[in-house]
């Protein structure tokens, strides 16, 4: 029984809403998902959002369903080559890869799409076709296929065409095909994927040779020159060699006569000197055009006709070198269509923008390291500097303390590391300044530049013992800055935008000179203060949930730590006993009271307030015991509250405890002391900015 309904979505796709008892889709956290057929864009045809996490985790979780075998493309050839620049295009792009008579060493691999590593070269399947441009201004990866168009129209689709084409999920075949149920059951369900079914069922998928095959971009991409102004464009490999393709018995004798049919083909042709050569192509066009059009140009199940706009023809690839490790080139080449360099751009199309989240964590996946740009067949060939440190396999050894910028460390003599450049990469209508123009913005918005007027508001809200510490925190901080002795200053700079006062206080306390106020990106305003923002100010004088540390030692008067014990604990409190021994300790009646704690391992920082309650005999033993001095000497240096018996005064007398509101005997007032701080004992005990 069908226990979903379906309906058809405005762009045609295929959407089916569980009813009855059906299980309802969800994340793999459980979130009902409303909509699997189309990502978050930033309008009908804007860019995909990084917000969609239904997107991201499906992908994500895709990306990782293999190990180390590519999910896709799996099996493959490849060679080495070089690319040349034959055609002017510098009206139309910026690349130096399209400088005229530029040569650019490439490495290109050639792949069936639904087999695994060990299947066969010759089954009815799309061809990947990828290249990798080691370009004077790092890599360009033009990754793309042997067919101009694709299944399906946005890149969350794409797990589930996968699924649908790869083995069948309980049977695990049939292997390297799409002549099986799932594949059938997901297309007939997909009108999107109509187009592509006209190539993948005609003879485009049987070629006869790698070398005698097609390429194509897929994607609507963007060439953009000096001027920034920026052209639709689309690839195409055009092979000198022409088309020629098998047909489907021969395809399936050639199975049986040779798994290895296109690969040997293509390892052959190298070594014997008959280099293949492919011709790039470009079709352009703009908006105006883009516009007039009856499908939308960034639909990757449309091509634009040749006929409509004439293939181009501006450079030659040659492949001349076969590799010299299966593995360690063809295998561990690492294509990406984020390699991208300034003069070309993407575009809008949401499955290229969905190819954009997937690839760089595909390959981190496979390759076991976020270093795999590190192995060579994926190293630029040019400068490569940037501030990504560490990771699995890091093999680079970068010298100096630069992981970061901005950074000051060139003014003290130190290698500051590299910075953006004017002519690095930046997306077509993306503002990089005043100009905010465009639909993709490189800029932060005025809205944000008030960096001051909050920290003001922190400031000032808090009482002036925790203004005290907020000071002295950034002048201890501040001190232990070595020899940047520039930070410091200009640290101090930026606070005499929050408080005059907070600025003096710390520069004291470093002993320089107050600097000149640093220039904010916008004035900072007062607010009100807010007695939320204090942590003093919402203190409750409570014992319920704190601690109350009590020393006893041998002749401790029982009536008095009993009734003391009573009092914590008829506020909430917890009375914890700390003596010499663990045993406890022999009280005035003869009973031992047991310790709960041993006094050289329990210290007063554990406690919330400190009691001490001994006999003569038992203050002479301690005055001894640095343990016992620390003791009550660090519970007074922590602002807490000491109760004590009369006859303990000389243990306090030596830890230096001085009479306040916070030291009293162990009766009532010690019950009210211990539910607070005596912030006002602080400048007696330390010195504070």
């Amino acid at each position: 029984m069908t226990d979903f309904t379906t309906s058809r979505g405005n762009g045609g796709e295929t959407h089916q809403q569980a009813s009855g008892d059906a299980p309802v889709l969800t994340t793999n956290h459980g979130v009902p998902i409303s909509d699997n057929q189309n990502s978050l864009k930033s309008g009908k045809r804007g860019p995909t959002l990084l917000e969609d996490f239904v997107l991201r985790e499906k992908i994500f979780h895709f990306d990782h369903e293999r190990i180390p075998e590519r999910i896709v493309h799996a099996r493959g050839s490849g060679a080495h080559g070089v690319f040349e620049a034959t055609a002017d295009i510098s009206d139309l792009s910026k690349a130096a890869v399209f400088k005229q008579g530029t040569q650019t060493e490439v490495f290109v691999r050639f792949s069936t799409v639904a087999g695994g590593a060990g299947s066969v070269d010759t089954p009815r399947d799309v061809r990947g076709f990828a290249v990798k441009f080691y370009t004077s201004e790092g890599n360009w990866d033009l990754v793309g296929n042997n067919i101009p168009v694709f299944f399906i129209q946005d890149a969350i689709k794409f797990p589930d065409l996968v699924h649908a084409v790869k083995m069948e999920a309980d049977r695990a075949y049939p292997q390297a095909g799409s002549a099986h149920d799932t594949f059938w059951d997901w297309a007939s369900l997909m009108p999107e994927s109509t187009h592509m079914l006209m190539w993948a069922m005609s003879d485009r998928t049987l070629p006869r040779s790698l070398r005698m095959m097609e390429g194509f971009g897929v994607h609507t991409f963007k060439l953009v020159n000096e001027e920034g102004h920026a052209s639709f464009v689309k690839f195409h490999w055009k092979p000198r060699l022409g088309l020629q393709s098998t047909i489907w018995d021969e395809a399936l004798k050639l199975q049986a006569a040779d798994n290895d049919y296109h690969r040997r083909d293509l390892w052959e042709a190298i070594d014997t000197g008959a280099f293949p050569q492919w011709d790039l192509g470009i079709q352009v066009f703009d908006q105006a055009f883009a516009d007039a059009q009856p499908y939308d140009v960034l639909d990757a199940t449309k091509l634009i006709p040749e006929d409509d706009v004439p293939v181009r023809v501006i450079g030659t690839l040659t492949l001349n070198r076969n590799p010299d490790n299966f593995f360690a080139e063809t295998e561990q080449v690492a294509f990406l269509p984020t390699n991208i360099v300034p003069g070309i751009d993407f575009s809008n199309d949401p499955l290229l923008q969905g190819r954009l989240f997937s690839y760089l964590d595909t390959q981190n996946s496979r390759l076991g390291t976020t270093n795999f740009h590190q192995i060579p067949i994926n190293a630029a060939r040019c400068p490569m500097h940037n501030f990504q440190r560490d990771g699995k396999m890091q093999v680079h050894v970068p010298k100096g303390r630069a992981n970061y910028e901005p950074n000051s460390l060139a003014e003290h003599g130190e290698d500051g590391g590299a910075r953006e450049s004017r002519r690095g990469f930046a997306t077509v209508n993306a503002a990089t300044g005043a100009d905010e123009q465009g639909d993709k913005l490189r800029v932060r918005s005025e809205t944000f530049a008030d960096h001051y007027s909050q920290a003001r508001l922190f400031y000032r809200s808090q009482d002036a013992h925790e203004q005290a510490h907020i000071a002295s925190s950034f002048v201890f901080e501040l001190s232990k800055v070595g020899v940047l002795d520039k930070v410091p200053p200009r640290m101090v700079a930026n606070l005499r935008n929050v408080d005059e006062d907070l600025a003096q206080r710390v520069a004291d306390g470093l002993g320089i000179p107050l600097p000149d106020k640093a220039t904010a990106a916008k004035e900072p305003v007062d607010m009100s203060p807010s007695d939320a923002l204090s942590i003093h100010k919402n203190m409750k004088p409570t014992l319920e949930g704190r601690a109350v540390g009590i020393l006893i030692h041998d002749g401790t008067d029982a009536a008095e730590l009993d009734a003391l014990i009573a009092a914590v604990e008829a506020e909430q409190g917890k009375a914890v006993i700390v003596a010499p021994k663990v045993g406890g300790a022999k009280l005035s009646d003869g009973s031992t009271r047991k310790a709960d704690g041993q006094l050289a391992g329990s210290p007063s920082q554990i406690f919330d307030a400190v009691a001490i309650v001994l006999s003569d005999e038992g203050t002479r033993a301690l005055l001894k015991e640095g343990a016992a001095v620390q003791f009550a000497m660090d519970a007074f240096g922590h602002l807490k509250a000491i109760g004590a018996s009369a006859t303990a005064k000389p243990l306090l007398d030596k830890a230096g405890v001085e009479p306040d509101a916070g030291v009293t005997d162990t009766g009532a007032a010690f019950i009210d002391a211990a539910k607070h701080r005596f912030y006002d004992r602080e400048p007696n005990v330390r010195m504070l900015a």
